[in-house]
């Protein structure tokens, strides 16, 4: 009896491996595509969209004040970055909170106010897309992305400088 444990166990452990095998079909699945299946491939038809009027003369004079308002934040930013840039190269290398480290935080600060103008702007010109879209008055709309454009590479390169500017202070 003790021989035949091992060879018991052995066919009690195979059996049900046995059953695995003979489920399995001859012929596998095909991957064709079914009769049901592409009902839905149906070609997209194209939307005719006019193409955006001349600029309404009202946004146009909004256009013209944001305009004048990324030349003034240009300018003041401008006018703010020689002293500022001045002033962190004498406080580099200083310690935190002192004298040289807060005068040159103070001029970041106003660096950073100088900005307001153009920030304003972009926020102003972001809600006016909005609600022109939301309206679907697209008139003027080429202005308005170049115009917002300008002022999103304006505002990158002023928020690069001031970047340097707090890593050179650190």
């Amino acid at each position: 009896m003790m021989k035949r444990a091992p060879f018991l166990i052995t066919l009690l452990a195979v059996l049900p491996l046995t059953a695995c095998g003979s489920t399995q079909s001859a012929v596998a699945p095909s991957l064709a595509k079914r009769p049901y299946e592409g009902r839905f491939d149906v070609p997209v038809q194209p939307v005719p969209v006019a193409p955006p009027g001349a600029l309404p003369a009202a946004l146009g004079e909004r256009l013209a004040r944001w305009d004048a308002a990324l030349i003034k934040a240009q300018s003041q930013f401008s006018a703010q970055r020689g002293d500022a840039v001045r002033l962190v190269g004498a406080a580099n290398g200083a310690a935190q909170a002192s004298e040289a480290w807060v005068v040159a935080q103070q001029a970041i600060s106003r660096l950073m106010a100088a900005r307001a103008p153009l920030t304003d702007a972009i926020a102003e010109l972001d809600k006016l897309y909005l609600e022109r879209s939301a309206a679907e008055e697209f008139d003027g709309m080429p202005e308005v992305y170049a115009l917002r454009e300008r002022m999103l590479e304006a505002d990158s390169a002023q928020q690069a400088i001031l970047e340097s500017l707090n890593a050179s202070l650190k």
